[in-house]
């Protein structure tokens, strides 16, 4: 194992370029083990399950190859969000391994990611007199139709593109928005 990588990471790493050979189903934990260096025993102690394997990878994925580029504005959200649906199309054996693990009851905590939190400032930003309950709500809706959950659907549903599902999201964007009071130029 390489100087400086914690276990669960390599773990993950392996996991992960393993995909580009085999089906998530296909990689044995004594196979991620011998890649690591460590036991079999090492790999069940860190994800218990073959669910914990996979939310584990998505999460390491969704990181190291389809990072959501800081956004503030809504239309910068839009445009981030554009930007993952083309590296979706690019690598979609990963990007279905990430809608795979969307679809599995949650392994891990429940507490609110990095991606939602940033959601709901922003909304809550941009919309102030909407109460904590609502912009969690418009903001779970956006975090959905923003994620490789949403583009499987879209890509093996409706045999979308990028473009089209772009399309589509933009649409539900403004769609999800258009409820929401806005900050008037006169009230800043």
């Amino acid at each position: 194992m390489a100087e400086g990588v914690d276990t669960p990471t390599a773990i993950l790493a392996n996991a992960a370029a393993a995909l580009r050979e085999s089906p998530f189903d296909d990689i044995s934990y004594r196979s991620l083990g011998d890649a690591v260096g460590v036991s079999e025993r090492t790999v069940y102690r860190h994800f218990p399950t073959r669910s914990h394997l996979l939310e584990g990878v998505a999460g390491w994925i969704e990181s190291a190859e389809f990072p959501l580029p800081p956004f503030v504005t809504i239309p910068q959200f839009q445009d981030a969000s554009r930007a993952r649906f083309l590296a979706f199309d690019s690598s979609p054996a990963f990007a279905f391994v990430c809608a795979r693990a969307a679809s599995i009851s949650p392994t891990g905590e429940s507490e609110a990611t990095f991606f939602t939190r940033a959601l709901v400032a922003m909304l809550a930003t941009n919309h102030p007199s909407v109460n904590e309950r609502d912009l969690r709500r418009v903001a779970a809706t956006l975090r959905y139709f923003a994620s490789a959950h949403f583009w499987a659907r879209m890509r093996t549903g409706f045999d979308m593109s990028a473009p089209e599902i772009s399309d589509v999201f933009d649409r539900t964007v403004v769609q999800a928005l258009s409820g929401l009071p806005t900050l008037s130029r006169t009230s800043r």
